[in-house]
């Protein structure tokens, strides 16, 4: 059976996707190829008609998990009254709905640990996909220049990518949502200026 020519890349996005989820709510490690493409409904010798490796798919599901993130993040700025674009960014990043939800979040916070023990090459993909996604983010961001602005943005996502992996350390839910609380305001202050 000849499948159209789109079928591929509509796979290779499905695999992708799975794998974005995966990665970010399990962790690499315990998110095996063939466990995913079954799930898939997809033969474990299919994988590598799109992948070479599964650090290739890495790489692919950390930017997918990115692309994922600024859809949210443009979202809300879209929301947000004129002058409360840097609010609504982070208040949006620091919400309890994407603490709770490791999965369908930020892959920062939750594949920090695991990308510090990648290969060197693979560390640099994921370092470029993180610096484009920051500076897409850094216009939402007061400062004198772009310089300032991406500097400002760096410090910000990496803070708050280390406060998310923090709260979800928290098991009560209100000390959880204070905490979340607290750090918006903190990060909001810290970079309005």
């Amino acid at each position: 059976m000849r499948y159209p020519s789109e079928h591929k890349q509509q796979t290779r996005e499905k695999i992708v996707k799975a794998a974005a989820r995966r990665f970010c709510g399990r962790g690499s490690e315990r998110a095996g190829i063939s466990d995913l493409m079954r799930d898939l409904h997809l033969t474990h010798g299919g994988f590598y008609r799109h992948f070479l490796s599964k650090e290739e798919l890495f790489v692919a599901a950390f930017e997918q998990g990115l692309k994922q993130l600024a859809h949210h993040a443009d979202s809300a700025v879209k929301r947000a009254p004129k002058g409360g674009e840097l609010k609504a960014l982070i208040d949006g990043y620091l919400s309890l709905e994407h603490c709770d939800d490791p999965a369908g979040g930020c892959p920062i916070a939750a594949l920090t640990t695991e990308i510090t023990r990648r290969p060197t090459k693979v560390r640099g993909a994921l370092f470029n996909l993180l610096i484009k996604h920051i500076g897409n983010e850094a216009k939402y961001v007061p400062g004198a220049n772009n310089e300032e602005r991406n500097r400002k943005v760096r410090f910000l996502f990496s803070g708050m990518a280390g406060t998310l992996n923090v709260a979800r350390l928290i098991v009560d839910t209100g000390q959880r949502k204070k905490f979340l609380e607290d750090a918006r305001k903190f990060y909001f202050e810290a970079v309005k200026q």
